[in-house]
């Protein structure tokens, strides 16, 4: 018999809490964008953000990873999730200054119920009756956050729902095109292809006069504007929790399984309400509260279903 200790066990409560942890503080830093939003375009905020990061994961590679190359092993592949993950952010930032908070979360965590989606039409992967339920489920609770056909309805509201979209097939790119990928050779892409865009969308408006659209919507049409001091602060503490929380989450889900990990992602719903509620005021009504308990309940269903069909193997539906 061996005496032999394991070198990775499960820590599922410790997993538990860095989730828990991460998503809070990612819902604080989306309420502080929120306040700078009348202080910086999106692009501006893009690429300072981008330089953070990058300079942070690169720092993190020579001290911790001992000068780890940051190069990818399939540049194409790895481009691709980018471009997914990027038009998420962009699309999810980008919604920030006209929507409640609670309202972009519930958005952007269809994207469990879009991942059953295009497994099945792109991938080709079985759905069976229960879990469609679950999609629909999901996705009726979506609707009755958005309320289209209401006076409230905004397109601006289908901004996280894309979002969500994007998000999904990033994750799909990562489970099957990105998966010997190293964790920091992404973080560190998704920063570089982040700069890139936020470039080309700030060299782009200050190129082009964009006139009555910059005055009305001065945070998407608009190009590099005279910071403050303290808005300088506030997007170096956004670029600080996204890092810290991107690295908390990965190893959370090296500590424990992604299903037992999966109902607490939806603790950024509630955090996002309460921070929300805390720095705007923003209330969510009944019917705000239901859609997006229908989403986490959908989600977490749909998860869990996943494990129990990977347990018995190929060919499942349900």
């Amino acid at each position: 018999m061996s005496t032999a200790v394991k070198t990775h066990q499960d820590q599922p409560v410790f997993a538990a809490l860095l989730i828990v942890g991460s998503y809070f503080f990612l819902a604080f830093q989306d309420a502080l964008v929120k306040v700078i939003s009348s202080e910086v375009s999106l692009w501006q905020f893009m690429v300072l953000r981008a330089l953070l990061n990058g300079g942070f994961f690169i720092v993190m590679a020579r001290l911790f990873w001992r000068g780890q190359p940051l190069r990818p092993k399939r540049l194409w592949a790895v481009a691709l999730r980018c471009a997914f993950l990027v038009g998420a952010l962009t699309l999810y930032f980008g919604a920030l200054p006209f929507l409640p908070l609670a309202a972009l979360a519930a958005g952007l965590f269809v994207y469990p119920l879009f991942i059953g989606l295009l497994s099945a039409i792109f991938l080709g992967e079985k759905v069976g009756p229960r879990r469609i339920f679950a999609i629909l489920a999901g996705l009726s609770g979506t609707l009755l956050i958005l309320k289209p056909g209401s006076d409230g309805f905004s397109y601006i509201s289908l901004f996280p729902v894309a979002a969500g979209l994007c998000f999904a097939a990033n994750i799909l790119t990562i489970r099957r095109l990105c998966r010997a990928e190293a964790p920091l050779v992404l973080a560190y892409s998704v920063s570089v292809a982040y700069l890139i865009v936020g470039a080309i969308g700030l060299l782009g408006m200050t190129v082009v006069d964009s006139g009555r659209l910059a005055a009305a919507w001065p945070y998407l049409f608009s190009g590099w504007r005279a910071l403050d001091l303290w808005v300088l602060c506030i997007v170096f503490v956004c670029s600080s929790i996204n890092s810290v929380s991107n690295i908390a989450m990965a190893k959370a889900y090296q500590s424990a399984e992604a299903s037992w990990l999966a109902p607490f992602d939806y603790s950024y719903l509630v955090f996002a309400t309460v921070w929300g509620f805390v720095l705007f005021n923003q209330r969510p009504d009944g019917v705000m509260v239901l859609g997006m308990a229908m989403i986490a309940a959908s989600g977490v269903y749909l998860a869990w279903r996943e494990k129990q069909l990977a347990q018995r193997g190929p060919g499942q539906t349900g």
